[in-house]
């Protein structure tokens, strides 16, 4: 992973975060908004046009893919790279979440 991609990427925003967390399976940027916003009982929203501008930045840098159209659809999902990514992030909050249960047990 390059430098450029790491600095841009990690820390991820919440709708990165959940954007690559979706495409581990196929999907479109509706049923993302869908996803996240079922997934966070609407607490994390997703506006259309902060889905399409992620979506269209994040297959320009290399972290998700254009698979096929279905009914206007454009599906993707996540490549390599972005599953490293992903991980990272997962690594980060998880140390996160470690830090806070071990100064809360304090």
């Amino acid at each position: 992973m390059d430098a450029h991609i790491k600095k841009v990427y990690v820390p991820m925003t919440e709708t990165g975060f959940y954007i690559l967390m979706c495409l581990q399976k196929e999907s479109h940027g509706y049923g993302i908004i869908q996803k996240v916003d079922a997934l966070t009982d609407g607490a994390v929203r997703i506006s259309p046009g902060t889905m399409y501008g992620s979506l269209s930045k994040m297959e320009k840098d290399g972290l998700i893919e254009f698979v096929r159209e279905e009914d206007k659809r454009k599906i993707y999902i996540i490549t390599p790279l972005g599953m490293q990514v992903l991980q990272l992030e997962i690594e980060r909050i998880n140390r996160l979440y470690h830090n806070v249960m071990e100064v809360n047990a304090q």
